[in-house]
């Protein structure tokens, strides 16, 4: 039995060292020809993980973006392909410098509309204040086409109109967008005027109602069919619907050129239009219209009361402007609620119509 298990251990052991001897001789798969496979394959992944991480940022920066305004750089909004410039030229007298500058006509709206109104309002609003602005310059230059050169302020005696320069001085970092919105609206308008009776009209328009618009007649003296009284409360419930100056009784005197006594109760009779309007003002046993009264003591509008206060006189007004025409907050207002620019315009100046400056005043277009 020994002798036996000898031999079986014997026989075991030389055939495990032949197994070994032929798995030595055996070649790995990390050897030879398979291992130079393995080392190709390294080699094209790094390359296509090197273009990768190279090349590709590369060419993204390559690539044409738009430019953007940097901070504090301003795209020229006034260029023509933003605002298509007919032919018609405005010639503008600056007040601040005497000098005379000659603006194409739509640029010309585009600047009043900035000046005249806020751009925060809605589109449909600012729509409306450009063919305002637009129908008043046709207007009054189609009625001093006898002279050789018409030359218009830059003030509320005409329109308020800024140049480049001042309107980016006055509008800052706003002025970009600001700009682009009202030649937005200004182009989707061009050439657009309001017509009564085939006519260019002029198209007043002030700030806020006081909740009704005034007839031209009241405030003017003349009447005009298309600017009467309107209903116009969407201004009332503005922060700046009323407001409160207080003069003195000396600083009246002054300003009015009466002879109010000091420390004396004034007798105070007002009358009214029928939009609630100041018509005629007595004080003491003088007279003066609502009009002269505002623009005498620079009140926002000529829908006032007063109060007598001691020595001093407190006068509580309603809106601001003449009142006579379109209420500009009442246009926004109408915008919010979702009114397009014609039906703004047709609501505050009565049985008008939309057209073009080519048909209703051919004359002016082939200067």
């Amino acid at each position: 039995m020994e002798i036996k298990q000898s031999k079986y251990n014997h026989l075991k052991k030389r055939r495990n060292s032949k197994v070994i001897k032929e798995l030595s001789n055996r070649k790995s798969p990390l050897t030879s020809s398979n291992k130079s496979a393995w080392k190709l394959v390294g080699t094209i992944t790094f390359s296509i993980l090197l273009c990768t991480i190279v090349l590709v940022p590369t060419l993204i920066v390559m690539i044409p973006k738009k430019e953007q305004p940097t901070q504090g750089e301003v795209t020229d909004v006034f260029e023509e392909e933003q605002i298509e410039v007919p032919q018609l030229h405005v010639t503008v007298k600056r007040t601040a410098t005497g000098e005379v500058e000659e603006v194409p006509l739509e640029k010309y709206v585009a600047s009043v509309v900035a000046s005249e109104m806020p751009a925060e309002f809605e589109v449909e609003a600012l729509k409306a204040q450009a063919i305002a602005a637009r129908t008043y310059i046709v207007n009054h230059l189609l009625h001093q086409e006898d002279k050789e050169e018409v030359i218009i302020s830059d003030t509320t005696e005409h329109q308020v109109y800024k140049n480049e320069e001042e309107l980016k001085r006055d509008l800052g970092a706003d002025f970009h967008w600001k700009m682009e919105k009202v030649a937005d609206a200004v182009n989707a308008t061009k050439n657009e005027i309001i017509t009564y009776e085939q006519q260019p009209i002029t198209p007043t328009f002030f700030s806020m109602s006081n909740g009704l618009t005034e007839d031209a007649e009241n405030y003017w003296g003349s009447p005009l069919p298309y600017l009467k009284s309107v209903e116009s409360r969407w201004e009332e419930s503005h922060p700046n619907f009323t407001e409160q100056t207080i003069f003195t009784i000396e600083e009246v005197n002054s300003k009015l050129g009466t002879s109010l006594p000091a420390q004396t109760a004034i007798p105070i009779k007002i009358t009214r239009t029928e939009s609630n309007r100041v018509n005629k003002l007595t004080l003491n046993d003088k007279a003066f219209s609502g009009r002269e009264v505002r623009e005498k003591l620079g009140l926002r509008s000529n829908d006032f009361s007063i109060q007598q206060k001691d020595n001093h006189l407190i006068f509580t007004t309603k809106g601001y402007g003449h009142g006579v025409g379109m209420s500009q907050y009442g246009a926004n207002g109408m915008a919010e609620e979702g009114k397009g620019y014609k039906e703004i315009l047709s609501y505050y100046y009565q049985d008008v119509e939309i057209t073009t400056i080519t048909e209703a005043a051919p004359t002016l277009v082939a200067k």
